[in-house]
């Protein structure tokens, strides 16, 4: 589910084929005139299309779109140079902005668990401002095996823990191949996750506080393993 001009239009440019839309009867949104011909849409005013669609504050433009083929995780290993891996991070609203901050950080791919919320899913296709739709992402039974895999294929993975004994993020190098796992807020990552993993390493922070939300979290990781352009200009 698409809901907003920006993320439909995000769709829309993705290729993603559209099945059905609801917009604002008496404002109709201009990417309404972007949707195929044959793609049935239905106007309303705010209480109808809050009704239909069950949010609070109605979008101008709701639309349903068919899933977009996933890789496999093999193929995105294969592919991408810098990975998220998620593991039991299932508040969308934490999928929805680690997309974001990977994007924005020049980060290519992700693997997510079947535990965690699908980066596909309306409130993290929302928060990620649609940017999830065209960013390649696979997901796994067992995270460990795809971890063992990447480093296998020369990945540097880096499992983000707060153990006081794992090194500090600002001590790994960034390599060409990089991947950044992050675990649930309230348990962490799994004992045999991080012990697929190369690098264990934590977010230095002050006295008394042991953890950052995921997706702060994230976006520091995604910054300081950034991959490292040299030359002029």
């Amino acid at each position: 589910m698409a809901e907003g001009d920006l993320v439909v239009e995000r769709a829309l440019d993705a290729g993603c084929r559209a099945v059905v839309a609801l917009v604002d009867a008496d404002r109709p949104p201009p990417i309404t005139d972007r949707l195929p011909a044959d793609v049935p849409v239905y106007a309303g005013g705010d209480d109808v299309r809050a009704m239909v669609t069950q949010l609070g504050a109605p979008q101008g433009i709701v639309a349903l779109f068919a899933r977009p083929p996933r890789r496999s995780a093999t193929e995105l290993g294969d592919l991408a140079t810098r990975i998220i891996a998620i593991e039991a991070v299932d508040n969308p609203i934490n999928v929805g902005s680690i997309v974001r901050n990977a994007i924005a950080l020049g980060w290519d791919g992700m693997i997510f668990d079947y535990t965690s919320a699908d980066p596909l899913s309306r409130r993290s296709l929302r928060v990620s401002m649609g940017q999830a739709i065209g960013f390649p992402a696979a997901r796994t039974t067992s995270m460990p095996d795809e971890l063992r895999r990447l480093v296998q294929i020369g990945f540097v993975v880096c499992a983000l823990t707060p153990s006081a004994d794992a090194g500090d993020i600002d001590s790994i190098s960034a390599s060409a191949r990089m991947c950044i796992v992050i675990g649930s807020e309230r348990a962490g990552l799994s004992a045999e996750s991080l012990a697929s993993s190369t690098h264990r390493v934590r977010i230095p922070m002050a006295p008394g506080v042991d953890s950052l939300n995921a997706a702060a979290a994230s976006a520091i990781a995604c910054y300081a393993l950034r991959a490292r352009h040299t030359g002029r200009g």
